[in-house]
């Protein structure tokens, strides 16, 4: 799991300095006008790794106390649409609904013995963030931004057979950092975000009696007192 993040940050890495070595060598000035457009559109390709936020029960489990973590991120895609108006000189607005596919594994332990449990979420996030853009100043053929905003999300990949099953609406906020690369016909953005859940994604056992559950599968909830999102996505803007 390591190496694969490993490998996904150096070719992140790469790409970045492919593109900023591509702006500095550029005499001219490219898209001149680019940003005085009142509204634009766009599309975001990129990868996500979502987490949970997680508060134990420490209710007591046929003798046991267990304890959770996240104990494996596996990289998602992500892809969505972009649509920005221009509110101000350095102040945009903007409305990027995106597609997540994404997993998590959870991982039980207990100080009685050396066992470990270990469950795996999938989920599809439709997210419907609006965001508020600030530009600094631009600079030759590169500028700097951050964001802030927030939104609603849905998880339309829920399995009501697995041991823990999550709500499907969430309420979330999110903040990013970027940096936008004017090239000749259009312009990139490599932009960092991350987001913060609100709710309490974790449905109880006592909610799920239509739920084909075994006996031993009810600690996996059981272990939980809250579960809320997080994720960090790394995407390309091109716009």
């Amino acid at each position: 799991m390591l190496h694969l993040h490993n490998t996904m940050f150096r070719k992140v890495r790469n790409i970045l300095v492919l593109i900023l070595l591509t702006s500095l060598t550029l005499q001219a000035q490219n898209l001149p006008n680019s940003d005085l457009k009142t509204a634009h559109f766009g599309f975001t390709l990129g990868v996500n790794m979502m987490d949970f936020g997680i508060q134990p029960s420490l209710q007591n489990i046929n003798g046991k106390i267990y304890h959770a973590d996240v104990s494996g991120i596996t990289p998602g895609f992500t892809v969505g649409v972009i649509g920005d108006l221009r509110m101000a000189e350095y102040f945009n607005l903007r409305l990027v609904p995106c597609l997540h596919l994404g997993d998590r594994t959870l991982s039980y332990s207990n100080e009685s013995d050396n066992e470990v449990l270990h469950t795996n979420i999938k989920s599809a996030l439709v997210t419907i963030p609006l965001y508020v853009k600030y530009s600094a100043p631009r600079l030759d053929n590169y500028r700097f931004y951050l964001l802030a905003g927030g939104g609603i999300s849905f998880d339309l990949a829920r399995d009501r057979q697995r041991p823990v099953l999550l709500k499907q609406t969430d309420y979330y906020i999110e903040f990013g950092v970027g940096c936008t690369f004017y090239l000749k016909y259009f312009r990139i953005s490599p932009e960092l975000k991350y987001s913060i859940g609100f709710n309490d994604l974790l449905i109880p056992l006592d909610q799920r009696t239509g739920d084909a559950l075994m006996n031993e599968d009810h600690r996996f909830t059981n272990a939980l007192s809250k579960l809320t999102s997080r994720m960090f996505t790394i995407v390309f803007n091109f716009e």
